[in-house]
């Protein structure tokens, strides 16, 4: 066994991607939930994998997007170096919450700073899109992005990595995970591979606007631009009830919404906490009736990203 020196917990935070028009470019971090890693450097060279929870994920590096994420920052490492990692997932697989994203993100942001910070935050994202590969069977960075710098982030691009910061004003996320589960790669399969110029023409211009909505503080910018054409349509035949959340929330007073990533979650945006809680209430009725079991959230806009803690 590898003698362990010192180590931190990470706590990373879930996030949701797309952010309805924004597919595969925009993504938002929640303060809650968040997922526990405890990491320590060890001696001698390798990855010591093991979990706190009951998923029953992989433990061998390179089949564990934590683990893939270490082995892509440990090649570009000068020296050699080793890690332990206990990884307490507290949010569920599955749930497009950017759950793998969370493990990938959290594990190199806590490796960077056992190892004296050596890399930048965009080569964080660039390691941790190994473990999206892992998952999914494609690199992307809307959920890496907002859970390494925090906030809301756009990613211009991904070959070469070009990461933009967003400001945006104070919102609460009220969230409801369905329990089900929905494939992010199988999400991918059923997309169209071709979209009508007038319908990306449309797509273009609630992106524009929601990032203009997010700059200028203007609410009402960002209701109007939570609109999808191209994917929501598609993807959203998977969220039994989901037309039903929308439409109700939005009638209790949400900025607007969509669904969280691939799905199956749904999340919504409120300028206050009180019409954040109505929406709860919404959700909760729905799937109620539905007779799904599911879970609720009611948060705000993570602006930190993951956040590491010295222990002893």
């Amino acid at each position: 066994m590898a003698k362990v020196l010192k180590g931190v917990q990470v706590f990373a935070p879930a996030t949701v991607a797309n952010l309805v028009c924004g597919f595969d470019v925009l993504g938002m971090a929640l303060q809650q939930p968040q997922d526990v890693m405890t990491m320590r450097l060890r001696e001698e060279p390798g990855i010591g994998i093991s979990h706190a929870d009951g998923y029953d994920l992989p433990v061998e590096p390179e089949k564990n997007v934590a683990g893939a994420s270490l082995l892509a920052l440990l090649e570009e490492y000068p020296e050699k170096a080793g890690f332990e990692i206990i990884i307490d997932k507290k949010i569920k697989p599955g749930s497009g919450l950017g759950s793998s994203a969370a493990s990938s993100a959290g594990a190199v942001v806590g490796a960077n700073y056992l190892l004296g910070n050596p890399f930048t935050k965009e080569d964080l994202v660039r390691f941790a899109m190994n473990g999206e590969k892992v998952a999914s069977g494609v690199k992307h960075a809307d959920n890496i992005a907002p859970c390494i710098y925090g906030g809301v982030t756009l990613i211009q691009s991904i070959f070469p990595l070009n990461i933009v910061q967003l400001t945006a004003p104070p919102m609460y996320v009220t969230v409801v995970h369905p329990q089900i589960e929905v494939r992010t790669s199988d999400a991918r399969q059923i997309l169209r591979k071709e979209v009508q110029l007038k319908a990306a023409i449309k797509q273009w211009g609630n992106i524009a606007g929601l990032v203009a909505g997010f700059l200028k503080n203007d609410y009402d910018l960002i209701g109007r631009s939570l609109e999808d054409v191209i994917i929501e349509p598609v993807r959203s035949i998977l969220i039994p009830g989901f037309d039903d959340v929308k439409k109700k929330s939005k009638d209790a007073g949400a900025l607007g919404g969509g669904i969280s990533g691939s799905g199956p979650s749904i999340f919504m945006l409120s300028k206050e906490e009180y019409v954040a809680k109505g929406v709860e209430d919404v959700m909760i009725d729905v799937y109620t009736r539905l007779g799904i079991e599911f879970k609720t959230y009611v948060t705000m806009v993570n602006y930190e990203g993951a956040k590491v803690q010295v222990i002893s």
